[in-house]
């Protein structure tokens, strides 16, 4: 069987690097990350092409998600780039008024220029996710005097946390609003948001990418404590085509044992509403500087799956990283054993709810009865993806083929768990009536299935109509009867 969970795998100077790209893609990576916190425009659009050219040459998809930075809740940088080594009780200035390339032993410049008057004495500010824990001793005009409780090496560009969270930063940037444009140039999939408290972060992101005449989906990244109020993380959820479980900011901001809980309260809220999710940082860390992970790492990735995620993601191991290629084989190898266990294989999604819509409800039995008969495959003729998604939500081990002549639809599909994208030829509305048999055509072409094989077919009745999905066939390859 194929893998069910998706790979994301972030994009930079080491996939740069020739072969290598081809490499992490022929691997198993089904969607590339092209971060906006570090590269040039022309760097994001040569590494979008390079992506969607293979994917064309070799006859597949490949996702594309463009991840916008957020507010730059960093530090500033350093004189020539030096690197300061704090000691537990050192005293520490954040200062917002130093030049930002002039930091020293004794103080640095802070890019979030809020920063002091977001805080106050006792505080905890946590950088570099937290492998720096400066306490705020006082305030002072816009310098803000800390003491090193955590000693660490400082370099640039570090990002800052305050536990307990209740920054002021705006999910939305000047820059992130320029980037938007650049991911609506880059036919970009999903774009994914930093730092939003609100499902009014979302709904703005997707007002910019509607007015760049962009369809990309908003995918919400979750790592400010504020968000995982009940309410509010539930309003994020429905508002987004899907969640990152982004744990770098949000171990930091509530505590790192509090986050595996939480990692399965978010997987589970964003399945329950019909959303993806991705699992997010450090999932191979030690990847970065080793061909091979720890024991913990590969329990971590297991876990995830385990969980219900849709996808695991890879950031410096495969961006900065010195085996990208073994980072993404080795992701693929742990994802493909933890779907084995039986626990990711039996689901109980939506039994005892009722069903809103009609092509839902076909949907969710199309789903069962595939279970229930031993299909092979389930194949679902699409025009949004939709149907797809509502079946990828119940765990089994049955491949889900997402079918559409709509491109963006097929690329959109790849990061949904255990469904996969299947291009079909548009049919007019005369041949409508045999598309069943290409379906079958197709998939047997691409040894899917065989003669034998049952297949669970769904599609509307009239074609291109979005949501009309109202109609499930159960074929037998081989059976000229379609």
């Amino acid at each position: 069987m194929p893998r069910r969970t998706k790979i994301l795998a972030t994009l930079g100077p080491a996939t740069d690097v020739d072969g290598v790209l081809s490499s992490i893609l022929k691997a198993g990576a089904n969607v590339v990350r092209i971060n906006f916190s570090h590269g040039s425009e022309g760097e994001h659009l040569a590494r979008v092409n390079a992506s969607r050219d293979w994917a064309k040459k070799n006859d597949t998809y490949v996702g594309v998600l463009m991840d916008l930075q957020g507010p730059k809740i960093r530090i500033a940088a350093f004189k020539n780039g030096v690197k300061v080594k704090l000691s537990i009780g050192d005293r520490f200035i954040l200062d917002a008024e130093l030049d930002e390339n002039s930091g020293d032993q004794n103080s640095v410049g802070i890019a979030y220029k809020r920063l002091p008057t977001d805080v106050k004495p006792g505080n905890v500010l946590l950088i570099d996710d937290g492998k720096v824990v400066l306490e705020v001793i006082s305030i002072q005009g816009k310098k803000i005097a800390t003491k090193v409780l955590q000693a660490g090496i400082l370099s640039d560009n570090k990002g800052i946390n305050l536990r307990g969270g209740g920054l002021s930063a705006n999910a939305l940037t000047e820059k992130d609003k320029k980037d938007i444009l650049i991911a609506a140039k880059a036919k970009a999939d999903y774009v994914a948001l930093s730092f939003p408290v609100s499902a009014d972060d979302v709904r703005e992101t997707k007002k910019l990418l509607k007015e760049a005449g962009s369809n990309a989906g908003v995918i919400a990244k979750i790592e400010r404590a504020e968000a995982l109020d009940d309410e509010v993380i539930k309003g994020i959820i429905v508002e987004s085509a899907g969640i990152m479980v982004a744990r770098g900011d949000l171990g930091v901001e509530i505590g790192d044992p509090q986050l595996p809980a939480q990692q399965k309260r978010l997987i589970q809220l964003a399945r329950a509403n019909d959303r993806i999710v991705i699992t997010a940082t450090q999932m191979l860390e030690s990847m970065i500087d080793s061909p091979i992970p720890t024991r913990a790492e590969v329990f971590d990735v297991a876990n995830a799956v385990l969980d219900g995620t849709d996808a695991v993601m890879l950031s410096a191991e495969t961006a900065a990283g010195n085996f990208p290629v073994n980072a993404v084989k080795t992701m693929n190898e742990v994802c493909l054993e933890a779907e084995k266990n039986p626990i990711a294989k039996v689901s109980h999604h939506r039994l005892h709810e009722s069903f809103k819509f009609v092509d839902e409800t076909i949907a969710m039995s199309s789903m069962y009865a595939a279970n229930h008969i031993n299909a092979k495959v389930v194949a679902t003729l699409t025009q949004t993806g939709k149907t797809s998604l509502w079946m990828s939500r119940i765990s089994s081990n049955i491949s889900i083929f997402a079918i559409s002549y709509n491109i963006e639809t097929l690329q959109k599909v790849t990061l949904y768990r255990g469904v996969y994208p299947c291009s079909i030829e548009k049919h007019s509305s005369s041949e409508w009536d045999k598309v069943n048999e290409k379906v079958i055509e197709t998939l047997t072409k691409r040894e899917v299935v065989t003669k034998g094989d049952l297949v669970v077919l769904t599609k509307g009745m009239h074609k291109d109509k979005s949501g009309g999905t109202n109609m499930m066939k159960i074929l037998c390859v081989g059976d000229s009867n379609y």
